[in-house]
């Protein structure tokens, strides 16, 4: 599945939900104080000389400076085809940064600058007096060069299709679904669609970095921006600054893994819902987690048969109600929104708020246009990263695990461990570990009851870095930092300020 991080997510479902109006107030930023960064000038090789000593023209862009940086498409083969980056950055406050701290909002297929535009609000004021704050989308979304693929209405389509097949022509229309995305993949984006992998964006990242002047690597990445930070500091472990890895994903996961912590992750994130929504009396899902969690399951499967009706002229099916019922666990925030949802689909048969926030999910507009690519991206992305891709026979042997681990998300989550065994584009650079042997202190939270990157993969990955300390929060939903626990907000802001690593084991508690 996506992971996105908090601030997308609660944006996400309060749209959808319809329930909120907000009002974006921009910081005023001196201009007169800033100066455009002055590249490195340091040696690198050959080929990818032009591209780490280009001139770049800036551009005002709101309270930001905005310009475009060019990087091969292919890094072994750099005097062949190349791709654009946007690149936004959110100038310090006080005169002329000391560093640069580069985000990223995960996905794979999250917008960097977006995040930027919230980060630069979100983090406290001692980080942004010294930090700009920059982001960089991507190679293949966003504003950077597009990964293209499927249309709107094909993407529709695919979204619609059954993730927990009951027979073998629905495992068919699954698989083929992937294998169909792919091949539009190659054939809308070319050389593009072979190589938007992990390794090659952060080799990206480095190219970035240099041009803007710092001889060392400062990151917040959030969510899957965990591996994008954490694959930049294997490749280039003594240019690495003050990193945090928030809502941290283990890149050595097999699919099987992979998914299976997921259902992992989005039951327990379900179960503490329940018994929340339970808490609060007349709960559309029962008086108890076991009904709740059957309640769920039934409407799932009876979707699968007969769709509900929507205030619109679609229906909701069962893939969109997966969908649906997963985007508000990511913030307890959300919650609220997901009763009202159940409340709708299981009293009124009315799936028009399940289906807004399954559109939600993957940024799909009131019109039927989609706002990004993100739900496209990460297969093309996940594909490439992943050196195997299990069989339908492996698949199936493992469901009944999935279905114990989670009996709401289990089987469509299991079936989604072999997403990429169709996927027609072969990887070239697949993930590996990620030791980045001689690095400075790397700082990776973990929260217990994340849905999306489970706690134990904050585990494992500060244990795969040599310099890896764990930061742990206690507490639901997606990511840390922009939770309100501020234990977590002062330790980070301790660590990038002033560079006081965290005591490694550190529990912060709700």
């Amino acid at each position: 599945m996506t992971t996105r991080t908090r601030l997308t997510i609660i944006a996400a479902v309060l749209a959808a939900a319809a329930i909120l109006a907000v009002v974006v107030t921009w910081q005023v930023v001196d201009r007169q104080q800033w100066e455009a960064p002055r590249p490195t000038g340091e040696s690198v090789d050959a080929p990818l000389a032009r591209f780490y000593e280009q001139d770049l023209t800036w551009q005002d862009c709101g309270p930001a400076q905005c310009t475009k940086v060019t990087v091969p498409i292919d890094y072994a083969d750099p005097s062949a085809e190349t791709l654009t980056l946007a690149v936004r950055l959110y100038p310090a406050e006080k005169g002329s940064a000391a560093r640069s701290i580069f985000v990223n909002p995960g996905g794979p297929g999250g917008s960097a600058i977006d995040y930027a535009a919230s980060m630069s609000r979100q983090f406290g004021s001692t980080v942004t007096d010294m930090y700009d704050v920059v982001g960089v989308d991507p190679r293949g979304v966003g504003e950077s060069t597009p990964l293209e693929c499927l249309s709107d209405r094909q993407f529709d389509a695919f979204t619609e299709t059954d993730p927990d097949p009951d027979d073998p022509g629905e495992v068919t229309a699954l698989r083929q679904s992937v294998s169909d995305l792919g091949e539009a993949c190659q054939q809308q984006s070319g050389a593009l669609a072979a190589h938007v992998s992990t390794e090659e964006a952060a080799r990206d990242m480095d190219v970035v970095r240099a041009l803007l002047g710092r001889t060392t690597f400062d990151w917040f990445g959030a969510s899957y921006g965990t591996q994008l930070g954490a694959t930049y500091a294997n490749l280039f472990p003594q240019r690495v600054g003050r990193m945090v890895l928030d809502g941290a994903v283990d890149p050595l996961e097999s699919s099987i893994e992979a998914s299976l912590g997921q259902a992992t992750g989005f039951q327990r994130a379900f179960d503490a819902y329940a018994e929340a929504c339970i808490a609060q009396g007349d709960c559309p899902l029962g008086s108890s987690v076991i009904e709740a969690r059957q309640a769920a399951t039934d409407l799932l499967d009876r979707l699968d048969s007969q769709p509900l009706k929507t205030t619109g002229d679609r229906v909701l099916t069962e893939g969109q109600a997966f969908y649906g019922l997963a985007l508000p666990l990511y913030d307890e925030q959300s919650w609220p929104v997901l009763t009202q949802a159940l409340t709708q689909a299981l009293e009124a048969s009315d799936g028009t708020v399940l289906l807004a926030l399954s559109d939600a999910y993957f940024s799909r507009q009131s019109d039927g246009r989609y706002a990004d690519n993100i739900g496209q991206v990460i297969y093309a992305v996940t594909c490439l990263d992943s050196a195997d891709a299990p069989d339908i026979d492996t698949v199936r042997a493992a469901l009944p695990d999935f279905v114990q681990a989670s009996p709401v998300f289990g089987r469509a989550l299991g079936w989604g461990a072999f997403g990429c065994t169709d996927w027609p584009i072969k990887p070239t650079t697949p993930q590996g570990a990620v030791p980045a042997k001689g690095a400075a202190p790397i700082v990776v939270i973990g929260t217990t009851r994340d849905p999306a990157t489970p706690y134990e993969s904050a585990v494992e990955l500060a244990d795969q870095l040599e310099s890896g300390v764990l930061l742990t929060r206690e507490g639901d939903g997606h990511t840390a930092y922009s939770s309100g626990n501020q234990c977590i907000t002062q330790a980070v802001d301790a660590y990038l300020v002033k560079g006081t690593v965290p005591k490694d084991g550190t529990i912060c508690a709700e």
